[in-house]
């Protein structure tokens, strides 16, 4: 594992998503970057990640992301994550219910000349569901 990969992605979940320093943002990620949440769509270029951010945030007060695990070498890593908020506003076609909600997660990330290049998210999206009341045949 290389310190710079791991300083890299730990400031990516830190600043970036946990505390949306967009300034950092535009530090660590490439102009072209290439982005598949498990949550939405997929987004490519640093605009159109931070506005999925920002809606994110939107749906989840207080919403964090949790590193459990990292893997890392120069030019990729893997990490187990915890996701977290509270429901505040329609998310996924679901109003507002104002639960804390929890759920796993892993991040694959590409890294190309000292920035984040790319990011592929899977997330237990039953678990979100469940958490929020859906449906049992729900389809996010």
């Amino acid at each position: 594992m290389t310190a710079t990969s791991t300083k890299l992605i730990e400031s990516f979940y830190n600043d970036v998503w946990n505390k949306r320093d967009f300034r950092v943002a535009h530090e660590i990620i490439s102009t072209d970057f290439r982005f598949r949440g498990s949550l939405g769509p997929v987004k490519r270029g640093i605009g159109g990640f931070l506005e999925y951010v920002e809606a994110v945030h939107k749906a989840l007060g207080n919403y964090t992301c949790i590193i459990e695990d990292l893997v890392c070498s120069d030019d990729r890593a893997a990490a187990r994550m915890v996701f977290r908020g509270t429901h505040q506003s329609e998310f996924f076609g679901i109003s507002r219910t104002g639960k804390n909600i929890e759920w796993a997660g892993a991040a694959f990330l590409g890294l190309s000349d000292g920035k984040l290049s790319r990011l592929w998210v899977l997330g237990d999206l039953d678990a979100v569901k469940q958490q929020l009341g859906a449906p049992a045949d729900c389809r996010f």
